[in-house]
C-alpha cells in the first residue's frame, strides 16, 4: 500500500478519534463558557431559519445513516436486503439528505460572509467549519453518480469493512480501500478531519444535544409555592425541567 494511504486511512482515524473524545472532555472541563453554538439569530433570521433547518435535517440523517450503514456487520441484514438494495437505498436517501444539507450550509455560509455585522463577530473557526462542511456535502453528493456506475455494492461493502476494522482495532483496514477512487478517499479524509477539528469549534454543542436525553429519566422535581398560607398538601410534583 501507498505509505500516504497507510497514514491517512490506518493511523489518521485514530488520531482524529482520540482528539475528538479527549479534546471534547478537556474543553468541557476547562472552558465550559464556550460550550455553546453562539447563535446569531437576531440578524437575518429568515435565512438562518431556512439554512439551519435544512442543514440540521441533512447532517443528522447522514450522521446516523453513516453510523448504522458503516458499522453494522453485513450478516445482520443480509437475510433482509442485498448489497445492491442497500447501496441503492443509501444513494437515494443519502442523496436527498445531502442535497438538503448542502443547500442549508450554503445559505449559512452566504449569510455569514455577506452580512457585515455577522462576519465581524465570526471567529475564523466559524467560517473554516462552514467551508469544511460545504466541501464535505459537495463531495458526498459527487460520490452518488460515481456509485451509480457500479451497483453491485462491492465497494460499499469494502468501505463498511474498513470502518468496522478501524472501530474494532483490527489490522488490514487499509488494504480494503485498494479499489476506492480518489473522490471516496477525499470524502473519507474530510469526514475524519471534521472529528479532528470538532473540539475546537462550535460543534461541541452537539454533545449537549445528546445529553438532553437524560431529562427522560430525570426524577420529578418538587416545586413549592411562594404564596403564603398554602397548605403543604397543595404542593404538587412536576415533570423534569419544570422550575419555579
Amino acid at each position: 500500500m501507498n505509505p500516504l494511504d497507510t497514514f491517512l486511512f490506518g493511523i489518521y482515524p485514530y488520531i482524529c478519534l482520540t482528539l475528538f473524545f479527549l479534546g471534547s472532555l478537556i474543553r468541557f472541563d476547562r472552558d465550559q463558557y464556550t460550550w455553546k453554538s453562539d447563535s446569531s439569530q437576531l440578524l437575518k433570521a429568515g435565512q438562518l431559519r431556512w439554512g439551519s433547518n435544512l442543514f440540521h435535517i441533512g447532517i443528522l440523517f447522514l450522521f446516523f445513516g453513516h453510523f448504522a450503514g458503516l458499522l453494522t456487520p453485513h450478516f445482520v441484514y443480509e437475510h433482509f436486503t442485498s448489497a445492491h438494495d442497500k447501496q441503492l437505498m443509501a444513494m437515494v436517501t443519502g442523496g436527498a439528505a445531502g442535497l438538503a444539507g448542502f443547500i442549508g450550509v450554503s445559505l449559512l455560509l452566504h449569510r455569514r460572509l455577506s452580512e457585515p455585522r455577522i462576519r465581524i463577530n465570526s471567529r475564523p473557526s466559524d467560517i473554516m467549519l462552514l467551508v469544511l462542511l460545504w466541501l464535505q456535502f459537495a463531495l458526498g453528493l459527487a460520490t452518488v453518480p460515481v456509485s451509480a456506475q457500479h451497483m453491485d455494492g462491492s465497494l460499499m461493502m469494502k468501505l463498511a469493512d474498513w470502518a468496522q476494522h478501524i472501530a474494532t482495532f483490527r489490522g488490514g483496514a487499509v488494504e480494503l480501500l485498494t479499489d476506492a477512487g480518489w473522490i471516496f478517499k477525499l470524502h473519507m479524509f474530510l469526514g475524519m478531519s471534521i472529528f479532528f477539528v470538532f473540539p475546537f469549534t462550535r460543534l461541541v454543542h452537539v454533545w449537549s444535544g445528546f445529553a438532553t436525553l437524560g431529562y427522560l429519566v430525570r426524577p420529578y422535581q418538587v416545586v413549592r409555592s411562594r404564596r403564603l398560607n398554602v397548605p403543604a398538601s397543595h404542593n404538587q410534583p412536576r415533570r423534569p425541567g419544570a422550575g419555579v
